[in-house]
């Protein structure tokens, strides 16, 4: 059996003879980096919330995520590698977790728990890639990469677009506790995926005011390239979580669940840009160890160890294997697992603990971890004992163990994308699907979309951008669809229009089908100026208010092809702009 493939095979005892479930809350930062808590060390930010759950809890110390989001959630929710899942992106359809795998949320509905989403999900938006259709019964949140209004933001609610009134992650939060208070008398799973402090730089004026003038001492491991601004404004964002960590706990603690809850927390990559991480090498996005190292906090009052902390390898593989041990949950599906039951490290009872290997990759760049070593992308190999911050190299000191990383990540790669790419799923071949009855509502974003002619996106990052420069009738945008069920199907688009350009006419057609309107009222809200708390760079939208537009009913035929809309007439300069066209199944 090869080395990174054991895991699948180590099973502890599990506390299945409890006599009643667990609740478990499981809280993923989003961009937040390792040094971004007290509880590492880190002198300029304070939580102490957050920091409860290691203090009473186990804190995995060499815990490690993927270098960036969606891969990440992709391997809590499985336990498994990402690519095997067809995770390829963090957007355009890449990010999307292959339907043949099983989810945690998956076990846990089928073991009789109540299952809730609250914040971002980001393996895919519509049904049945849609949380909802991954094991949770209730969904709140944006299910995109990246969402461009932290601030009153239109938000999704179970597969509507609401309007909201608050700071995002105070409203995901707000939601998560109405959930566990509407199933306090009955196990549930409630997954809190933050949206903080991924950019936007967009923080609550009372935790701004607190670090904008803050002096920074603890510096990035090259403090020439941090932005120091950034650093108070993420540290910022960190302590508004910690304010809702702890609004979360206090629920459990008024609704005397404490005991029977356990509460885990980590974080999906690392840090968003240089700021302090303990020396570590690094950043989001990156496979050496300041970017897929992250915090892990697990807390099961009576159960588990308290204020201890381990230093074995462990990984976001783990914790479906551990969750449901711990619990007692049966597993769904018959995939073998690349992670481990974490039980032993977190009740202190772990004797004779294996050697592994955990990988990491992102673009071309693999990484391997051992207990005591880092293979690097380049296959430069670290002692990260005596050099955590990987300035030395010592593959000529140590040639052999070089040698077996080497290999064993070859060994990995043919393994791990052979599956991936089996039964013709790459990405490419993945439409997106509309049209089943168990969901009726499909939201098609700009995200998902291809511009044509003139037409682009509002900012170089597809998430959360919208179609703009629609000036001619050589412009026009696609989306791949593929159909699921033959129907009538309401059609509306979210769109602007300059007030003097109203009244184009607009076809949007499938296959033999098409619907003709014309874009009118005009509609042209001037962009939002009470979003950010720093300037957002090129790459990301400033985003304003879209209205919508009713445009008919249109018949479409189960199958695949081009849902295509485009102009048959402009009267004025532009068209519109356009952020989601959806289809509603009427009959």
């Amino acid at each position: 059996m090869k080395a990174f493939l054991f895991s699948c095979l180590i099973v502890w005892p599990a506390f299945a003879a409890e006599a009643v479930k667990p609740n478990v809350v499981v809280f993923l930062a989003d961009d937040a980096g390792w040094g971004d808590f007290s509880q590492s060390g880190n002198p300029q930010v304070s939580t102490p919330m957050i920091d409860s759950i290691a203090t009473e809890g186990v804190s995995l110390d060499r815990f490690f995520v993927c270098p960036v989001c969606s891969p990440t959630r992709a391997e809590f929710l499985t336990g498994r590698y990402y690519p095997r899942g067809g995770v390829r992106g963090v957007s355009t359809g890449q990010e999307r977790l292959n339907l043949d795998e099983k989810t945690i949320a998956d076990a846990f509905k089928a073991s009789g728990y109540a299952t809730g989403a609250f914040g971002k999900w980001h393996n895919g938006s519509q049904w049945p890639y849609h949380p909802m259709a991954r094991g949770f019964d209730e969904f709140f949140g944006y299910t995109s990469g990246h969402w461009g209004e932290y601030f009153d933001a239109p938000l999704e609610e179970n597969g509507r677009m609401i309007k909201t009134s608050g700071y995002i992650v105070d409203l995901c939060t707000n939601r998560a506790l109405d959930f566990i208070a509407k199933h306090k008398e009955q196990p549930f799973f409630c997954y809190i995926p933050f949206t903080t402090p991924h950019s936007p730089w967009a923080a609550p004026k009372s935790d701004w005011q607190r670090f904008k003038n803050k002096k920074i001492t603890a510096l990035a491991t090259n403090p020439d390239k941090e932005n120091l601004d950034k650093t108070r404004c993420a540290l910022a964002m960190v302590e508004n979580q910690d304010w809702n960590v702890g609004r979360v706990l206090k629920k459990l603690d008024e609704l005397d669940l404490r005991k029977n809850t356990i509460v885990l927390y980590f974080s999906d990559n690392g840090p968003n840009g240089a700021r302090w991480n303990g020396g570590m090498k690094g950043v989001k996005g990156s496979t050496d160890e300041g970017g897929v190292r992250s915090v892990c906090y697990v807390r099961w009052p009576d159960k588990l160890s308290v204020g201890k902390s381990s230093d074995r390898i462990c990984a976001a593989i783990d914790l479906l294997p551990t969750l449901l041990s711990l619990t007692g949950v049966e597993g769904v599906g018959d995939k073998p697992l690349d992670g481990i039951d974490l039980t032993p490290l977190l009740t202190g009872t772990a004797t004779d603990w294996p050697d592994r290997m955990l990988f990491s990759k992102w673009a071309r760049n693999v990484s391997v971890r051992t207990q005591t070593h880092r293979l690097d992308g380049a296959g430069r190999l670290y002692d990260m004992l005596a050099d955590p911050g990987q300035t030395t190299p010592v593959n000529e000191k140590e040639p052999a163990l070089a040698s077996e990383l080497i290999r064993a990540t070859e060994a990995w790669k043919e393994e791990v994308f052979s599956e991936a790419h089996s039964n013709g799923r790459q990405v490419g071949s993945r439409p997106l699907p509309a049209g089943y009855r168990e969901f009726p509502i499909t939201m098609l974003p700009a995200r998902d979309g291809k511009p044509h002619g003139g037409v682009r996106r509002s900012g170089n990052a597809p998430n959360s951008s919208y179609f703009v420069n629609w000036k001619d009738k050589e412009g026009y945008m696609t989306w791949d669809l593929e159909v699921h069920t033959t129907g009538r199907y309401k059609v509306s688009i979210d769109y602007t229009c300059i007030v003097a350009d109203a009244g184009s006419e607009i076809e949007l057609s499938f296959r033999d089908s098409s619907l003709k309107g014309k874009v009118q009222p005009g509609w042209d809200p001037t962009l939002h100026t009470n979003q950010d708390t720093l300037p957002r760079g090129t790459g990301e939208s400033r985003m304003k208010d879209f209205r919508t537009l009713e445009l008919g009913e249109i018949l479409l035929q189960s199958g695949r092809g081009d849902l295509t809309l485009r102009a048959l007439d402009i009267p004025g300069n532009s068209v519109m702009d356009v952020r989601r066209v959806t289809l509603t199944l009427v009959k």
